[in-house]
């Protein structure tokens, strides 16, 4: 493993080349790129940009307004990933609505919230489902299983979003992709193949120190081609095929829809919701809920960080108004946060 390494090293170490740009999508990667210290070995001439591969990151606003709507007008026990709890809705986010009395519970599967429903039969339940294609089969699991058991007082909150409409949309703004390991463990290589006979460039990268400098090796050396390129740089994970039974999962529960990304605006066809058969299961359909567009606070630049606009140290608030103990925008709240990597880091002072 070492000399793989090294091997990697050398290769990025040496490059001479024109700017290169590396676009790491998947806001874990992020994270550790920079624990990992990969950053300090890169030349000049090679940039690492973040993009819009954190869940919690490209929820919208009006998302959050949704759920604290539902909270707190509908009496609905919210149920929700521990991370989405302090993202700035409009007005409040979900932990400023419980402190006026909404009842917010952190789950860790959308399964939990099944039983919660199931033990409390006269508390309506709705699960917040947000997240890329490798949480949404556990969401449509979920929903089956409420199905299966006839619970009436349980639904879900989709944003959820599926990544391939989002590269389309970020074409040329980076000069590769760095693909999420864990979401094409899910979808396989098909897109990515489909992108690189398109133009676009990219490699399917693992989580580890061998398998990050392998991933930005592959990049650099096939850089130099000029030729558009497809590497599957994690094959002990990501299968060419996916996962079967998880696509076959989101196909029955799940269909594609029109959806708004924080920064990205609305991408055609880049997200889920449920379909009909299952639409009683569905908290907007069920409860009516408004139409609510959402407003971003004007000072945050999370948009543009997640499209490789800017730093997040390029933010007039990051690291003074915006700080992960009291945040503006999502970037600086979510585990995968490009913001919350940047000033866990320490890289506003580098």
């Amino acid at each position: 493993m070492e000399d793989i390494i090294q091997k990697a090293r050398s290769i990025i170490e040496g490059y001479d080349g024109p700017k290169l740009r590396i676009m790491e999508v998947c806001g874990t990667h992020t994270h550790e790129i920079f624990r990992l210290g990969i950053r300090k070995i890169l030349p000049e001439n090679i940039e690492l940009i973040s993009g819009p591969g954190c869940p919690v990151c490209v929820t919208p606003v009006g998302f959050i307004d949704e759920a604290v709507w539902l909270a707190l007008e509908k009496g609905c026990l919210i149920c929700t990933f521990g991370d989405l709890i302090r993202v700035p809705g409009t007005k409040m986010s979900l932990a400023g609505a419980r402190a006026e009395g909404a009842r917010i519970k952190v789950v860790y599967t959308p399964l939990d919230a099944v039983q919660i429903a199931r033990d409390n039969p006269g508390e309506e339940v709705v699960f917040l489902s947000v997240g890329f294609e490798t949480t949404t089969p556990s969401a449509c699991l979920s929903v089956k299983k409420a199905k299966e058991l006839g619970l009436k007082n349980f639904s879900i909150l989709t944003a959820n979003k599926t990544m391939p409409n989002a590269y389309q949309t970020l074409k040329g703004s980076a000069d590769a992709f760095l693909y999420p390991g864990h979401v094409n463990a899910i979808t396989g290589e098909a897109e990515c193949r489909k992108l690189a006979e398109e133009g676009v460039s990219g490699v399917i990268a693992g989580f580890t120190a061998k398998e990050l400098l392998t991933a930005l090796a592959v990049i650099v050396e096939k850089s130099g081609s000029k030729e558009p390129f497809f590497v599957n740089c994690y094959p002990r994970v990501v299968r060419k095929e996916g996962n079967p039974a998880a696509l076959r999962m989101i196909d029955e529960v799940m269909e594609p829809c029109d959806s708004r990304w924080r920064g990205l605006g609305v991408i055609p066809g880049s997200g889920l919701k449920l379909k009909e058969e299952y639409k009683e299961y569905d908290a907007r359909v069920k409860y009516a809920v408004p139409q609510i567009q959402g407003q971003e606070n004007p000072a945050c630049r999370c948009g543009d960080v997640l499209q490789g606009k800017c730093r997040p140290s390029d933010c007039k608030v990051f690291g003074k108004g915006c700080t992960p103990q009291h945040p503006v925008g999502a970037c600086m709240v979510s585990n995968e946060g490009t913001c919350s990597a940047y000033y866990q880091y320490g890289a506003a002072r580098s």
